[in-house]
């Protein structure tokens, strides 16, 4: 008999978005999955687009997946059996219980795959089918063209900048605030 671990979905591409890669599969985060998300979090291209620091241990890396598992839908991508991505909703409380704030990350060697696409698709089909959430927001760095021109195929808008978001590199970055509500 299967259980919830076992299954995965496939969700719906969004309007204008091609179809997962052959061989991928979209399934819940599993405990298990910790050493294999660390190695994927300190990845040079996956650690310059999150507010990651470098050299955190794998111990650190668990303690902040636990630390953020409540109220949070995680998942990831795994390619021919290796965890290329990792992604996540987290459902807000109170007068906000209608909105999540997603990340997502995809292996440095994996770009350009479908791999994002496909993450992002599964958020949204949880966001709308699952969770009943009216608004997905995110922020994500002016330079990231890439991550950016994906959220915009699937839905989202700029809503702002972000000026001096982060200390990256250095020198401080501006993010943008990107949104995307579920019509009626």
């Amino acid at each position: 008999m299967a259980t919830d671990a076992d299954l995965s979905i496939t969700p719906a591409a969004p309007p204008g978005v091609s179809r997962r890669p052959s061989g991928l599969t979209i399934r819940a985060r599993e405990p298990d999955d910790c050493e294999a998300v660390a190695d994927l979090m300190a990845l040079p291209k996956v650690r310059f687009g999150t507010l990651r620091l470098p050299f955190q241990t794998r111990a650190e890396i668990r303690k902040w997946l636990d630390a953020h598992s409540e109220g949070r839908t995680a998942i990831v991508a795994v390619l021919d059996g290796r965890l290329v991505g990792d992604a996540g909703i987290h459902q807000y409380k109170g007068r906000r219980s209608h909105v999540g704030g997603i990340g997502l990350c995809v292996h440095d060697d994996f770009h350009r795959r479908g791999i994002g696409t496909a993450l992002l698709g599964a958020l949204i089909e949880t966001a709308d089918k699952w969770l009943n959430l009216r608004r997905l927001e995110l922020t994500v760095y002016v330079d990231n063209a890439p991550a950016i021109a994906l959220y915009e195929k699937s839905g989202f808008e700029i809503e702002g900048t972000r000026r001096q978001d982060a200390f990256r590199d250095g020198r401080f970055v501006d993010s943008y605030a990107m949104a995307r509500l579920r019509g009626e």
